[in-house]
């Protein structure tokens, strides 16, 4: 178990902007539900699994965290679950970061997200997509993740319908046949991402880093790209009909 704890510990300092203080608590966490884990490892998977989703039930964030890392290791070990666990975690996002409709979209990050959004959106960015199901997708439309680290994410063909991703790290993300409709991207960092045949349609790309960026056949049409950087970008094919270069 304390090798499980360092190695969480680790990922979690890489990837989550959190304090000593914070990195310890959702250690002790992660030692409690490992405890609760440890319990039942001679059950069966599923029985695991129903552990884990009771816990990410909790209201910690600290629990959530750990929780997260169990799930990413139960959807490596049986892929029978691979799939059910990413609609767990999106759904996990979608009620914990909603896009709240009443409120214009904004690139204020003053916002920080908070780190088991972001866990949970880390595991789903580096998942073996070879194991996902011809024909599905992962839904995070309306969600609100301003500023998250999605670095060489793979998000193809996700659903980041009405999205707000404003000030995220999407740098050499694969998001090759994603809907991006109306999602507020301002400010993004999408240096050599891969958006080859995108919906981006009425999307804000205001002052959004699309350097080296792909987006051949990709629909920005009614998609407001005023300060956006395009330097090198593939755009052979791109509708870019009704596209706003200008305020």
């Amino acid at each position: 178990m304390l090798t499980v704890i360092i190695n969480a510990f680790q990922g979690i300092k890489n990837i989550l902007p959190t304090s000593n203080g914070q990195l310890s608590n959702i250690c002790l966490r992660i030692h409690d539900f490992y405890e609760k884990v440890n319990q039942t490892q001679h059950q069966s998977p599923k029985k695991s699994l129903r552990v884990a989703v009771e816990e990410l039930g909790n209201k910690t964030i600290e629990t959530s965290v750990a929780v997260i890392n169990d799930l990413e290791q139960i959807a490596q070990n049986h892929v029978q679950y691979h799939w059910i666990i990413m609609g767990i975690l999106t759904t996990f996002i979608r009620e914990n970061a909603p896009y709240i409709p009443q409120e214009k979209l904004t690139s204020n990050l003053s916002t920080k997200l908070r780190v088991d959004i972001q866990a949970a959106l880390t595991v789903i960015a580096r998942r073996d997509v070879n194991k996902d199901p011809e024909n599905e997708q992962l839904d995070l439309s309306h969600t609100d993740i301003r500023g998250a680290n999605l670095n060489r994410a793979n998000l193809k063909q996700t659903n980041l319908y009405q999205a707000n991703l404003a000030g995220a790290n999407l740098t050499e993300a694969n998001l090759a046949g994603a809907i991006l409709s109306a999602a507020n991207l301002e400010g993004t960092n999408l240096y050599l991402a891969n958006l080859e045949g995108a919906i981006l349609s009425a999307a804000s790309l205001k002052e959004a880093n699309l350097e080296g960026a792909n987006l051949h056949c990709a629909s920005l049409y009614l998609a407001g790209l005023n300060g956006a950087v395009l330097n090198n970008a593939i755009l052979d094919g791109a509708n870019l009909r009704e596209a706003k270069f200008s305020e």
